[in-house]
């Protein structure tokens, strides 16, 4: 029986760049960064959420050679979903975010669900902030989903 996920993946163009974003810049935790021949296995994770690795990883073998394209065309054009991160206080943890350089594409704003922005991490992946509010099915009511 499956009892929990422990490993999501992201695709990102240079692993110790991104590595260095993850931990100085988001404030993960290097889980584990070693090399098996030519292949890299890095991870991080989030101090309050262990369990999680996050595996960076470049699109590259054992993947066929018109993927490893596809995915770095998607990455170029800043075109990958990535992660959705749960935050205290969006409106500071982009202010905070913004002063350390990190791109938004959407500035922080209410839903129904809470307050969420959306940034892009140093490999143009899209990161979700959302800091989370109680809400039920009626204070979807009139709004546009679509």
């Amino acid at each position: 029986m499956i009892t929990n996920v422990s490993l999501t993946s992201i695709w990102v163009k240079n692993i110790d760049e991104s590595k260095a974003f993850y931990t100085d810049v988001l404030g993960f935790d290097l889980r584990e960064d070693m090399t098996m021949g030519d292949f890299r296995w890095c991870t991080v994770s989030h101090p309050t959420q262990p369990e999680l690795a996050v595996h960076l990883t470049t699109p590259s073998a054992p993947l066929p050679d018109y993927l490893i394209s596809a995915m770095i065309r998607a990455q170029d054009e800043n075109g990958l979903p990535a992660l959705g991160l749960n935050v205290d206080d969006c409106r500071a943890t982009v202010d905070d975010l913004k002063a350390k350089g990190v791109e938004f594409l959407q500035e922080p704003e209410d839903r129904p669900y809470g307050v969420e922005a959306i940034m892009r991490d140093n490999s143009g992946n899209w990161l979700v902030l959302v800091e989370p509010r109680e809400y039920t099915d009626a204070d979807f009511e009139g709004v546009d989903l679509g």
